[in-house]
């Protein structure tokens, strides 16, 4: 729990900061006065004043941040003085700082991205599970066991990345090519053909759903005791288990099911040993566990299943790095359009208590995983920012657009009745978001 706390502070701290440093720095090249920068909101804990006269503080309540300028020049103020009023600034001077919030937020995801394919990452290699009946895997004619090379003549190296080509064409309907390459070596072309569905929260995973799974990595023998079954019956450390009492490709469960179910009985199985099948006989020894009798051989199984390296150079990680912020953006957008004409359901919406979940749990998988998360959520709030709801970045941009067409400012009558309804949205828009969390959370 304290670790899933501090992971979330440390995201929300970085990506908080980062939109602000956007208004901040903008606001002080177009001249503006800034008044106080803060982390969080309510109660200022911690505060210092720079030579500029900006005071840095530290708030309470730290779901967001803000900075305050200079709205309007006080009386009795010098020309100079009124001059660095917010309000006395062009409309485009004023557009620029509201933007420079929520595009600091893709800035940052595009430079987290970019470090990721620099630092590279070991990936799973992008080979299939054999695909359901009638799924769109299936009657593209893909099998169990292809490697796919490339989609839509995108070169990919991992699994990863198959499942960021393939998720805007699975999730909204649409075609994709894929280049595989089969168990025998040999290459070919397939065209899939997906249909767009209702996605729920809790459902299953729509790559799957379309027939596209991850294989299951086989099960390897790390090490063999001696004089234990498993080394009587010829079983090597490096074997790969291909076959069990006639199950071909047996996960690790299954094989140890096998084995635990036919204690003193002699069990034929199928290993792969230096490119070969070989055909061996092991009769599990009879132990005692929990009460009840099960067979063991001595054996410590692995995983076997084909690993890459995911690195880039410095250019081509940072064109992938932008290429893969535009991207989020797109379909972030997608996602809240067919959330809105109903096709994706409302309780995909997430708040602060899943946030801080998946902030916890990536933090745990690594640093890699982490960043990712990172400059998903970035993205995320960069794209939220900019919706033209009054309170938010892009409301502020709405209004901006409506004075450049009037030709004057947006009458204060409707500021007020935009600040009603920006507020109303907000606030449903946050109470479904713990709603959806806490129902998460106790289901």
């Amino acid at each position: 729990m304290l670790f899933t706390l501090i992971a979330f502070a440390l995201a929300l701290g970085v990506l908080v900061t980062f939109h602000e440093l956007g208004h901040y720095w903008v606001a002080r090249l177009c001249g503006v006065r800034v008044l106080r920068f803060s982390v969080g909101f309510g109660k200022v804990l911690a505060r210092r004043t720079d030579r500029h006269g900006t005071e840095w503080a530290l708030s309470a309540i730290p779901l967001g941040g803000y900075v305050k300028m200079l709205d309007d020049a006080p009386e009795g103020a010098s020309p100079a003085e009124a001059d660095q009023a917010f309000n006395r600034k062009t409309l485009g001077q004023r557009s620029a700082i509201v933007m420079a919030g929520p595009f600091a937020n893709l800035l940052l995801a595009a430079i987290l991205y970019t470090l990721l394919n620099l630092m590279g990452t070991s990936e799973p290699a992008a080979v299939l599970a054999p695909p359901a009946h009638s799924t769109a895997a299936e009657q593209a004619g893909l099998l169990g066991g292809d490697r796919i090379l490339a989609v839509n003549d995108q070169p990919v190296k991992s699994w990863s990345e198959v499942r960021w080509q393939l998720l805007d064409a699975v999730t909204s309907g649409g075609e994709a090519s894929v280049t595989v390459e089969g168990e025998s070596g040999a290459q070919r072309e397939r065209i899939l053909r997906f249909q767009a569905d209702q996605i729920e929260p809790d459902g299953a995973d729509p790559m799957a759903e379309a027939g596209l799974a991850l294989a299951l990595p086989r099960p390897v023998v790390k090490s063999v005791n001696v004089g234990s079954p498993g080394a009587h019956a010829g079983l090597r450390e490096g074997d790969i288990i291909l076959s069990v009492e006639g199950v071909q490709q047996p996960t690790a469960q299954v094989f140890i099911k096998h084995i635990q179910e036919h204690a003193g009985k002699s069990v034929p199985l199928t290993v792969l040993r230096d490119g070969a099948p070989v055909a061996l006989t092991v009769a599990p020894k009879a132990e005692s566990a929990d009460g009840r009798e099960v067979g063991r051989i001595g054996v410590m199984l692995g995983a076997d299943f084909p690993m890459v390296t995911v690195r880039y150079g410095l250019f081509d990680s940072a064109r992938r790095g932008v290429t893969r912020t535009v991207d989020t953006v797109w379909l972030s957008l997608k996602m809240m359009g067919r959330m809105v004409v109903g096709d994706i359901s409302l309780r995909n919406v997430s708040g602060p208590v899943t946030i801080a979940d998946y902030a916890g749990q990536t933090a745990r998988i690594g640093l890699a995983a982490y960043i990712g998360f990172l400059a998903l959520i970035s993205v995320s709030i960069g794209v939220l920012n900019l919706l033209p709801i009054p309170m938010l970045d892009g409301g502020h941009l709405m209004y901006y657009a409506v004075e450049a067409i009037r030709g004057k400012p947006v009458p204060e009558k409707w500021l007020e009745n935009g600040q009603r309804v920006g507020l109303g949205l907000l606030v449903a828009l946050m109470g479904l978001a713990f709603f959806n969390d806490f129902s998460r959370l106790f289901s």
